[in-house]
């Protein structure tokens, strides 16, 4: 008997197991990045049928830093070059990672901009002057860093960063056991930990 199912593995395993849930009527939780246009679509479909959770970060300090970077983009983003720079272990097989792309994301939405047209991952040689509208991404992989992730807002005369520093694991643990204990229940939906949060943030007023 399964109450919830957690999954943090890899896209295609995901979706293995979101379909083993929607076949036994199980709620789950997903911490797995990189799904592609038809992944998300087949999420979606399933969110019809179980209550899904699905982010790419349960770390409760990396959403309230979600919610700074949509307020910092409303007031500083039009007149600010963006830079998000991340770091991981070196252990770490994608780049940029999950939570880095799903700040630029919510940068690129709150901007009425695409992600992928103006994202500029690294530079190199000549690259002449900077683009304003450009999302750039710096990336640092070395010794057995957790993660850490920095937004910098630069505008003329003053920079807003905006960072996480996780010390440890037990951070992304504790937001998937709260995510799950909250799913339960639920009606089918496709939720976030951001829904989690505020959820709790409502009951405790």
């Amino acid at each position: 008997k399964i109450d919830v199912l957690v999954d943090f593995s890899a896209p295609e395993a995901t979706l293995t197991n979101v379909r083993f849930c929607s076949n036994q009527s199980i709620p789950i939780v997903i911490g797995t990045t990189g799904f592609t246009s038809i992944a998300e679509e087949q999420l979606d479909a399933a969110s019809k049928i179980i209550p899904i959770c699905c982010s790419a970060n349960y770390s409760a300090g990396v959403n309230l830093c979600f919610d700074l970077i949509e307020r910092t983009t409303e007031v500083l983003g039009k007149d600010a070059d963006v830079e998000i720079i991340e770091s991981h272990h070196r252990e770490k097989v994608d780049a940029p990672s999950g939570t880095a792309l799903a700040m630029g994301e919510m940068i690129a939405a709150g901007l009425d901009r695409e992600l992928s047209e103006v994202a500029e991952y690294g530079r190199v040689g000549d690259s002449g002057p900077r683009d304003r509208e450009v999302i750039g991404f710096s990336v640092i992989r070395a010794g057995n860093i957790v993660g850490e992730h920095t937004v910098m807002f630069a505008v003329d005369g003053e920079i807003v960063e905006i960072t996480h520093r996780a010390s440890s694991r037990q951070a992304f643990c504790s937001g998937a056991l709260r995510a799950a204990r909250w799913l339960i229940g639920r009606a089918p939906s496709l939720y976030s930990m951001r829904d989690v949060i505020a959820n709790a943030q409502r009951k405790s007023q």
